[in-house]
């Protein structure tokens, strides 16, 4: 990896798989959904999900879920072994979180440094992963309940289990809009993740 190149190649790849595969499992997910909501008040309308019927988004779920959970642990695996895991994201201080927090809240929150996550970005980042875990374990219950009883156990039940996976589901979603709201207002960090620098 070159001195100045901020974002190392497999952080890009996998970063933009995730996006690839994040919309398309959400897109395919709303559709399984609306055949049976948990949340009757809430439907997503067919122009903004995958599938075209109920078995259609099943086949598109399932394909791309598998590129989701590979990619996920590539993602992982390289940045425990890098080291870049505790590098980039760690520690998280509630004193820098907080002061970062009030500077966000008064559009101060400098980022003239891309290579330095500040304490906001590394909590966020952080839930991101926790909550993918959790999308994956939520999803096996439901998907393989039978299988996976103490799985399905821990969810609370395959009912619970559905109502996890689609909170985790709207967190990811919230994630990925205030991402793109922030790439939108700091340009710079697009450029970062396509050229690394």
């Amino acid at each position: 990896m070159s001195h100045d190149t901020v974002q190392p190649w497999w952080v890009r790849i996998t970063h933009w798989i995730n996006a690839l595969a994040v919309v398309l499992m959400v897109m395919s997910g709303w559709q399984i959904y609306d055949a049976s909501p948990i949340f009757p008040a809430i439907q997503f309308s067919p122009s903004i999900t995958l599938g075209g019927w109920l078995g259609g988004a099943l086949q598109w779920h399932f394909a791309v879920m598998w590129l989701l959970v590979a990619n996920f642990i590539v993602y992982l695996a390289l940045n425990m072994a890098s080291g870049r895991f505790r590098r980039k994201l760690l520690p998280v201080r509630p004193k820098e979180l907080a002061g970062d927090f009030i500077a966000a809240l008064r559009g101060r929150l400098t980022h003239h440094d891309l290579a330095h996550y500040n304490a906001i970005q590394k909590l966020a980042y952080l839930v991101v992963i926790a909550d993918i875990l959790l999308i994956v374990l939520s999803g096996l219950a439901v998907w393989k309940s039978v299988q996976f009883p103490l799985l399905r156990t821990l969810m609370g039940g395959y009912d619970n289990a559905r109502v996890v996976h689609f909170v985790c589901m709207s967190v990811l979603v919230g994630f990925f809009v205030i991402h793109i709201a922030m790439v939108a207002l700091v340009p710079r960090s697009l450029l970062l993740m396509i050229r690394g620098r």
